[in-house]
């Protein structure tokens, strides 16, 4: 029996002589024991505060009678708040004033997260979170969870990217030349605040980011320091924007504000950081074409075409003489050939 259940039977045990109408309402299959509940608990509210009015059960009985039981626990709130403004007004504050967030990183270099918010706290972040957590598309094969942690992860980086805190945040990856270019036997990229992380999570971030060159001694010692460049300048980043207008993957609408400029040749391999070689992808798709092993391939007609990772025994788009027509045969190859 879950905690709640609990406080709900021990709240109905102790007002069952301020309940005795709506005991035989329970008993003759009026309203169910939810419903007494609830009512139960919302005396027990109602009781212990020193600023409340008395308790009734007349009117509370005959909205139980009529309504299911989210309804009556949403009325409930009401009731409490016409009977006790303060004492209800008093119970949001202590709520807000708990308000909590645990960040425990684990050995493998995830992050587990533990927090309690208030109402309107949960409701911002429910109202910022629905949005971007919905399926997206018809082969969206993620659960609700992952849906959810994927769309905070991309509310976070938006955030980071506007620059609207009070100070500036930014990721800071350290990875060596021969990491972007994905050479064999390379480290992997070092993270703040994180274990190391894949060259493809490197490329990922730099497709978009800042670079700065370190020029280091055998020793590892510091010997030179370049200016920080951004990748995709201003201009061109505007430019790429009133093109695409949104994420480029197919069926996604991510607005261009929320989207990632993605090297289709990265620039670590030589690809140009011009239009022809660039298109916008949000959190997501960017994630898909990096470390999600999917591949896109850009017609000279502009149209962008995905390719699922590779099934063993087929080769690589990218490993064939022609690689939009195999793009093309792949995508019809394997269904489904969208990606969620």
């Amino acid at each position: 029996m879950s905690s709640s259940a609990v406080w709900g039977s021990v709240a109905v045990g102790e007002h069952l002589a301020d309940l005795p109408r709506s005991v035989e309402a329970v008993e003759s299959g009026e309203i169910g024991y939810a419903h007494l509940t609830l009512m139960a608990r919302t005396a027990d509210a109602l009781q212990g505060s020193s600023t409340a009015a008395p308790f009734e059960e007349t009117e509370l009985l005959e909205k139980a009678r009529e309504f299911s039981v989210g309804r009556l626990w949403h009325f409930c709130h009401h009731l409490r708040h016409a009977l006790d403004p303060e004492g209800f007004t008093a119970e949001q504050k202590r709520a807000t004033e708990e308000r909590s967030l645990k960040l425990s990183p684990c050995e493998d270099g995830t992050l587990l997260l533990e927090g309690w918010l208030d109402s309107v706290g949960g409701a911002a972040l429910r109202s910022a979170l629905e949005p971007l957590a919905l399926p997206n598309g018809d082969h969206d094969e993620r659960g609700r969870e992952h849906r959810n942690a994927d769309a905070l992860v991309e509310i976070v980086t938006h955030v980071q990217d506007a620059g609207s805190l009070p100070q500036r945040p930014h990721l800071q990856v350290t990875a060596s030349l021969d990491t972007l270019r994905g050479l064999a036997g390379s480290p992997a990229g070092d993270m703040e605040y994180a274990l190391p992380v894949s060259a493809e999570t490197v490329r990922r971030l730099a497709c978009d980011g800042t670079i700065t060159r370190v020029v280091l001694s055998p020793e590892s010692v510091v010997i030179d320091v370049g200016r920080a460049r951004r990748v995709v300048a201003g201009p061109t980043r505007r430019a790429l924007a009133a093109r695409d207008g949104h994420c480029r993957w197919p069926h996604c609408d991510r607005p261009a504000s929320w989207s990632d400029a993605h090297h289709v040749i990265h620039w670590s391999k030589g690809g140009e950081t011009d239009l022809s070689n660039m298109v916008l992808l949000c959190h997501r798709h960017h994630w898909m074409a990096h470390e999600g092993g999917w591949q896109l391939v850009q017609t000279a007609e502009g149209e962008v075409l995905t390719v699922p990772p590779r099934p063993p025994g087929l080769a690589r788009a990218a490993d064939v003489d022609d690689p939009v027509e195999a793009a093309r045969r792949f995508a019809q190859q394997l269904t489904p050939a969208r990606a969620p």
